[in-house]
């Protein structure tokens, strides 16, 4: 290991089979705009997801090409909307759990969940770790480091809240992918990137994904 490889502390950001694969394109892309490294985890069913809604099959030997075409997607399925450098990243397979986020000597600054699904949710808060993505969660956790879950099901039954209550008291945050419309949403893309950005501010990263609150009514339709 050179000394660049050293200094790496990524984020790990796990891809769970929930509908919303434009949300984690959405968080893919900010990290790596805001200079970040990422440590990728797609589980098996994200991967039917992803290609239900984008038509991208994502494949371990061209998770580069792949990764690239989903990201410069937008919400709206769009081809070739970003330009993404993804040379940030180091994929790691759902089914490796002797991959370097399975350990806790692995150097790494927390963890996002985006989507999380409920059968996800279930896995984390019982510490199954059935494969790398609740692995890699579980460790998060027992290292005290942020674990972010954006759960994305409704309605949420009463098991599902009794998991997520679990993974709080854990001390993950827990972030619906609930969109909101104060920041003057125009598009899907919108809609999408704010909750992205929730997701970052629970992380405590840097970013520009929508408009805060300022205490102002109406500052949402400014400029429409």
């Amino acid at each position: 290991m050179n000394a660049g490889e050293s200094r790496r502390e990524p984020w790990i950001v796990g891809v769970s089979g929930a509908s919303g694969t434009p949300y984690a394109a959405a968080v893919l892309r900010a990290l790596l705009g805001a200079g970040e490294a990422v440590d990728l985890v797609v589980s098996r069913a994200s991967r039917l997801t992803l290609l239900d809604e984008t038509g991208i099959s994502f494949r371990d030997a061209h998770w580069q090409d792949d990764l690239r075409e989903w990201l410069a997607r937008g919400a709206d399925g769009k081809p070739g909307t970003f330009d993404v450098d993804v040379s940030g990243v180091r994929y790691w397979g759902a089914g490796d759990l002797a991959a370097g986020p399975s350990s806790g000597s692995y150097p790494a600054k927390g963890m996002l969940i985006v989507p999380a699904s409920t059968a996800c949710v279930a896995g984390v808060a019982l510490g199954l770790s059935k494969d790398l993505l609740q692995r890699a969660a579980s460790v998060t956790l027992k290292e005290r480091r942020t674990l972010v879950v954006a759960v994305r099901e409704t309605p949420l039954n009463g098991q599902t809240l009794r998991h997520l209550v679990a993974l709080d008291d854990a001390g993950a945050t827990v972030v619906p992918a609930s969109p909101a419309f104060y920041a003057g949403a125009t598009h899907i893309q919108d809609l999408v990137d704010f909750v992205a950005g929730r997701v970052l501010d629970a992380a405590g990263v840097g970013h520009g994904l929508y408009r805060r609150w300022r205490g102002e009514l109406g500052g949402g339709t400014v400029g429409r």
